[in-house]
């Protein structure tokens, strides 16, 4: 993890950095930008750094909630006087968001230049707004316990695992959502394939479940369980100083992409400023640091990260190659189906 003096070191980098391509018609505001972020170490790192030196640069302030969840606020607020102009959260939401005519849909590298150099992923038709930052979804394990180190998402149903494996609840949690997808590709016939991923789902009880990947990294970190669903950074995090007994796989049929998306608000005031925002969080130096800090890896291609961290995260077109997509828009199309039925076999 990174030290409080590498912050400000890094914050003062930040507040210098180069802004060609930025709109610099901005310099002369005085604007208030709203936006949503998460807490802990990345909102410490975000406050303590990236967000001041925005501000400087920009000469604006900045409103940062990180109270989630944030969709019900921007529901509740008005479409032309939105809560938000600039929404970050995961990839299910921003549909929600968007179909709801919450949230635009694209961004174009006239408005967020550093577009141009993000990987294929963070701008495809499987994304509303732009990714700044993806993890990859596989199994987290124990590597004291004497298991088979998993290779395969089917390894979660090893018998021996019965009550010593997790994931999350479906209904409330996206790569519980995610997990379930990926059943109907590993058992069945691709993502979209319900049929076989409920009954793959069957074959993993007893199976421990909780609602957030919090829950998850402390259950592993106490060997309540010794393998389950996580993303990677929830397991890189524990490297170094914080080195613990757990271990993560990418599993051969691929990895399920976690995103950390950014979208505009389509009745936003500040537009201009919320584009700049954008691009401000895809310049390789804001990447760098943050991706170094929470083990997230970064969309802009151009990133180059210290060797323990390039080795393990995805800042190569053939690791990010193994990345997979889901369709949010279908799912959420089904999720109240899909609830009932998982909510049935898991409680069966």
């Amino acid at each position: 993890m990174i030290s409080r003096r590498s912050i400000l070191r890094a914050g003062t980098g930040l507040a210098a950095a180069t802004t060609l391509g930025a709109p610099t018609i901005l310099h002369a505001q005085a604007s208030t930008l709203k936006i949503t972020t998460w807490g802990g170490k990345w909102g410490d790192i975000m406050k303590a750094t990236v967000l001041p030196a925005f501000e400087k640069e920009f000469k604006c302030t900045v409103s940062a909630d990180q109270a989630f969840p944030y969709v019900p606020k921007l529901q509740a607020s008005s479409k032309n006087d939105p809560l938000y102009d600039v929404l970050q959260t995961n990839s299910n939401e921003q549909w929600n968001c968007f179909t709801e005519g919450l949230v635009m849909d694209k961004v174009s590298v006239k408005d967020v230049p550093n577009v141009a150099d993000v990987y294929p992923y963070a701008v495809s038709d499987k994304i509303v707004g732009v990714t700044i930052f993806t993890s990859a979804i596989g199994l987290g394990y124990r590597t004291d316990k004497g298991i088979t180190p998993p290779k395969s998402w089917k390894d979660l149903a090893d018998p021996k695992l019965a009550g010593a494996r997790g994931s999350y609840l479906i209904p409330v949690n996206s790569l519980g959502q995610c997990h379930l997808m990926m059943l109907g590709k590993v058992y069945g016939k691709g993502l979209q394939d319900l049929d076989a991923a409920y009954k793959a789902l069957e074959l993993l009880k007893p199976i421990k479940l909780v609602d957030f990947t919090g829950q998850m990294e402390k259950m592993l970190l106490s060997a309540e369980v010794n393998e389950g669903v996580i993303h990677d950074s929830g397991v890189y995090r524990y490297e170094g100083d914080n080195r613990q007994p757990v271990d993560f796989c990418s599993p051969t049929e691929g990895v399920v992409a976690l995103e950390q998306v950014l979208s505009v608000t389509p009745g936003s005031k500040v537009k201009q400023l919320a584009y700049a925002y954008m691009d401000y969080m895809l310049r390789p130096d804001v990447q760098k640091l943050l991706a170094e800090a929470v083990w997230y890896s970064p969309a802009n291609k151009k990133v180059k990260l210290a060797e323990k961290y390039d080795t393990k995260l995805l800042t190569t077109p053939e690791k990010v190659a193994t990345l997979i997509q889901p369709d949010w828009k279908w799912y959420n199309a089904r999720k109240e189906d899909i609830d009932g039925r998982v909510t049935k076999i898991l409680k069966s």
